[in-house]
C-alpha cells in the first residue's frame, strides 16, 4: 500500500512536540495506531516501523517523548547516554503527551476514531500498557514489545491493570537481560487474576530488542513470527 509522511507539531502543555505520521495515500478512513518509542529516541528504525504500520491500512503516528530534552536521538551504542534522558520521563506527563496524540488522531477525518489501537517497545512497551489503563475509552487494541519496568513505578503500570479494557498482546524473550523473567510471570499473573483478554508470547533464545533490525539482539525469526501475530491481532481487533 501507498503511504504518505509528515512530520507535524502538537501543543502540549510544556511546548511542541513533534508527532511522526505515516499514513495510506488514499482518503481513508482507516484505524490508527500509535508507536512508541524505545529508550534511544524517535530514531530511523522507530520511523521505518511507523511505516510499516501504515501501509498494513492504518494511520500511524509516533509522538517524541523526549521533546523536552536537548539530545533526543541516541545512538544503540549509547545507552548510557540515553538512560538518564529516560528516566527523567514522567509517567503523568507522559501520559498527557500521548493524550494530544489521541485527540490529534480522533480530529483526523481520515482516522476511524473509535478505533485506535496502541503499539511501543522497550521504554515504549511500558508505556503501552500503561496507556491501555489510563485512557481505556479510547484504546481499543495495544502490543507490547519487550516492555521493561512494567511492574516499576509508583504507582506502576502493573497496578492499574485492573483499569484495563482492551484485548493486550504482549512478547518479550527468555533471554532479554533487561527485563527479569520474574517480571513478565507478575505480568501475566497480573492479566490473569484480573481476568483480562491477553496473549503472552516468550521467545526462547531471543534477548531484547529482538525485533530491531539495528540492534545486534535482532532475531530475524522471532521478528518475522511476531510482526505476522501483530498484523492479525491488530486486523481482528481494529479493522
Amino acid at each position: 500500500m501507498e503511504i504518505t509522511t509528515a512530520s507535524r507539531q502538537l501543543n502540549t502543555p510544556d511546548g511542541k512536540m513533534e508527532l511522526y505520521e505515516a499514513r495510506p495515500k488514499d482518503g481513508g478512513p482507516y484505524p490508527a495506531i500509535i508507536v512508541l518509542q524505545e529508550a534511544f529516541g524517535l530514531n530511523p528504525h522507530i520511523k521505518d516501523v511507523t511505516e510499516r504500520v501504515a501501509r498494513e491500512g492504518y494511520v500511524a503516528a509516533s509522538p517524541e517523548l523526549y521533546y523536552r530534552e536537548p539530545e533526543r536521538v541516541f545512538a544503540y551504542t549509547d545507552l548510557q547516554k540515553a538512560m538518564p534522558v529516560m528516566n527523567r520521563l514522567q509517567d503523568p506527563k507522559v501520559m498527557e503527551d500521548i493524550g494530544a496524540a489521541i485527540a490529534h488522531l480522533k480530529s483526523q477525518s481520515t482516522v476511524k476514531g473509535g478505533s485506535i489501537g496502541m503499539t511501543g517497545f522497550c521504554l515504549g512497551g511500558r508505556y503501552t500498557y500503561l496507556t491501555a489503563a489510563h485512557y481505556n475509552k479510547d484504546i481499543k487494541a495495544a502490543v507490547c514489545f519487550y516492555g521493561g519496568g512494567i511492574p516499576m513505578g509508583n504507582p506502576s503500570p502493573l497496578s492499574r491493570t485492573g483499569e484495563i479494557q482492551c484485548p493486550i498482546y504482549l512478547f518479550f524473550g527468555a533471554k532479554d537481560a533487561l527485563i527479569p523473567q520474574e517480571h513478565v510471570e507478575q505480568v501475566r499473573k497480573a492479566l490473569t487474576d484480573q481476568k483480562k483478554n491477553f496473549l503472552l508470547h516468550v521467545y526462547p533464545d531471543v534477548g531484547h530488542g529482538f525485533v530491531c533490525d539495528a540492534r545486534p539482539s535482532y532475531n530475524p525469526e522471532a521478528a518475522k513470527d511476531a510482526w505476522e501475530k501483530f498484523k492479525s491481532f491488530f486486523a481482528q481487533h481494529l479493522k
